[in-house]
């Protein structure tokens, strides 16, 4: 009987259960008194916005519906649809998107902000043990995770590296022709997720708001999410931030299992908030008696002070310029942010310029302004044209180039601003905190990592020409970030470079520089070898020795490598609280990187698979390595050019054959 009353009790339980798998259903028409589970920076406005985040950097914020869905052990066939904005403060900027996700738990704390969506780090990424399923909107590529660009759908299972991801857009129904979305356009647009269990195919599909659902989906991709869900999983939306202010917001959202989502009813959705100004209240004319003295007089001088404030901001502006106006800053809005280029606000000079902290004064984003002169206008329409195009770089390790300014005999950048200064003061400033090995090699992977970008998989190749560690600067995280692109040159993939003055920093020039004057990207990687080098040792590429004679760090590490003391010449700092293997990877990597003949060196790609540990590193043996580094800089006749120019990163006067 007892045995009976069991089964009975157990049987109830499975159809209770059963049922409530069956039934799970929702609907929100905006939020406003809505029962959900939100954390970090997301919250409900007022008028019922869902919002992810809330205008800050690095931040991250989460939406469940707060009771778990019940999808069985055979997981059942799902159908939710949401309307969604973001917001950027620029139109062409954003970061870093939003992502509808299933997941086994809603505590997300150990996850991160940025490329992760707040989902996952870098130590569960890709993790099968992860349970997550999600759908991302991406507004920024990453190319640790193989974006297809910054502006995509994706389908996620257990990782960032999206299973299927194509470019936001619609399918017409009429035509079939596809049409393109811009995720951060500041509108509302809706999006629809279905899970087919028989088939098991996954179909997402996105419009622009107020639009019938397509009958094409954007994205179809087969997968058993069996395989991954739980019987008990929580539903949500996930978003994060990077460096640029940006609001996520979730409108509507609906849901259920074994059926069609139900209809969000768009007329009882909140409004979004206003991204353009007011209007501004007409006022009547008023029409002033011009036959009054004083009213002449008050004019004169109004006229004067005018003129005079227009003098003050006066800019350099030509017509071809006009192109270039969203990439333009206007002298006044950086006068202003710097407060008037005051001492206090200097971050650093040389014979580079001098560069400044500031706030800019609408959208209150922090940068770094840098002064640069500029007397000869040959050659500067090219010039703005490659700084133009350098900004529309998208890279985490890369400083991200705001934009320009031109005025009088100045030519002013606007960067990015990172927190944490330049690298090299962390090697060499006492009062710096050391940086540990695994913070260092984070570092070399960072900038690896930028410059693969930057010579591969970018529309057009791009040649820093200036890598060392005062050009590497580092974020709040203190991830590494390649900055400083004043000498930075553009070419189409395909093409050979054109000749063009030698610029960069002695130690980090390769030696055919001198000889074809040709920056490629494998000069780059000669420097990046240097690079890797100077972070490992703590010490400069090229050192004055005691009796003048110059200390070539790359021989100094070759002679302790031919003699199985690699261990003396790392930094002494570092005790031994590193991975040896690692260690002598990186510096043999560099001693690679550095060697004299551009053929024997490795190109960006092949530096990011040995630093990853993809591919080992070939065997060296001392005979390939064994040459001086000071005896081939004088046979390919840098003594000169290095008497006269100890350092060139200040070499705008080659405005006329390029930077």
């Amino acid at each position: 009987m007892l045995a009976n009353s069991f089964a009975a009790a157990f049987l109830l339980l499975n159809i209770i259960s059963f049922s409530a798998s069956q039934q799970a259903e929702f609907t929100f028409n905006g939020f406003t008194g809505a029962n959900l589970t939100l954390d970090d920076v997301a919250y409900i406005e007022s008028n019922g916005l869902l919002r992810l985040t809330n205008d800050t950097f690095q931040m991250k914020g989460h939406a469940f519906h707060p009771s778990p869905i019940h999808f069985g052990s055979t997981t059942s066939s799902f159908s939710t649809t949401f309307v969604f904005a973001i917001i950027s403060e620029y139109l062409d900027l954003s970061g870093h998107g939003i992502a509808f996700f299933i997941s086994p738990s809603k505590n997300l704390s150990s996850a991160l902000p940025s490329q992760y969506l707040g989902l996952l780090n870098i130590q569960n990424n890709g993790n099968l043990t992860n349970h997550i399923f999600a759908v991302e909107l991406d507004t920024i590529y990453s190319s640790e995770f193989q974006d297809i660009n910054d502006n995509h759908v994706g389908i996620d299972i257990n990782s960032l590296k999206s299973s299927r991801s194509y470019f936001a857009g619609y399918y017409a129904d009429d035509s079939g022709a596809f049409q393109n979305l811009s995720l951060y356009s500041r509108k509302a647009m809706q999006v629809w997720v279905e899970y087919d269990s028989q088939e098991t195919q996954i179909n997402v599909t996105l419009s622009p708001i107020g639009k019938s659902k397509p009958i094409k989906p954007l994205l179809s991709y087969t997968y058993n999410l069996s395989t991954v869900l739980n019987d008990s999983m929580y539903v949500g939306f996930s978003s994060s931030t990077g460096s640029v202010h940006t609001s996520h917001y979730i409108l509507g959202w609906s849901f259920k299992l074994n059926g069609a989502a139900p209809s969000i009813d768009l007329s009882k959705l909140p409004k979004l908030p206003r991204t353009t100004p007011k209007d501004r209240s007409k006022v009547l004319d008023i029409v002033l008696p011009l036959a009054s003295a004083a009213f002449v007089l008050i004019l004169v001088v109004f006229i004067f002070l005018y003129m005079k404030r227009r003098f003050k901001y006066a800019e350099l502006l030509e017509d071809w310029e006009v192109e270039f106006g969203p990439h333009r800053f206007t002298y006044k809005d950086l006068y202003r942010a710097t407060n008037g280029f005051k001492e206090n606000e200097l971050l650093g000079s040389g014979g580079f310029g001098r560069v400044y902290r500031g706030v800019l004064p609408v959208s209150k984003l922090e940068v770094a302004v840098k002064r640069v002169s500029h007397e000869s206008r040959q050659g500067m329409k090219q010039f703005i044209a490659e700084v133009v195009s350098i900004g529309r770089l998208r890279h985490r390790n890369l400083v991200q180039l705001l934009g320009y300014c031109r005025r009088k005999g100045e030519l002013l950048l606007v960067y990015d601003y990172m927190p944490n200064g330049s690298l090299d003061k962390y090697l060499y400033d006492q009062e710096k905190p050391m940086l540990n090995w695994n913070q260092r090699f984070k570092i070399i992977k960072g900038v690896a990592s930028g410059l693969l970008y930057l010579h591969e998989d970018w529309e057009q190749v791009v040649i820093h020409r200036d890598v060392k560690a005062s050009n590497v600067l580092l974020d709040c995280e203190l991830n590494g970030r390649l900055g400083d692109f004043g000498l930075a040159r553009l070419y189409d993939h395909g093409t050979d470079p054109q000749t063009t003055h030698v610029v960069g920093t002695m130690g980090y020039l390769a030696p055919e520089l001198a000889r074809t004057g040709k920056a490629t990207p494998l000069t780059d990687v000669f420097a990046f070898g240097a690079f890797m080098l100077e972070v490992v040792c703590s010490k400069r590429p090229v050192e004055p020795g005691a009796r003048g004679e110059r200390i070539i760090l790359v021989d100094q590490v070759l002679e302790h490598w031919k003699n199985g003391t690699l261990d003396e010449i790392v930094d002494a700092k570092l005790g031994e609280c590193y991975t040896v293997e690692e260690v002598e990877m990186v510096l043999k990597l560099g001693m690679l990187c550095s060697h004299p003949l551009p053929g024997a060196r490795p190109s960006m790609r092949q530096v990011m698979q040995y630093l990853e540990g993809d591919t080992p590193l070939p065997e060296l043996s001392a005979a390939y390595m064994n040459f001086s580094m000071l005896a081939m800089l004088q046979t390919e006749g840098f003594d000169s050019y290095v008497m006269s120019y100890p350092s060139t990163m200040t070499s705008f006067s080659g405005l006329s054959g390029g930077r």
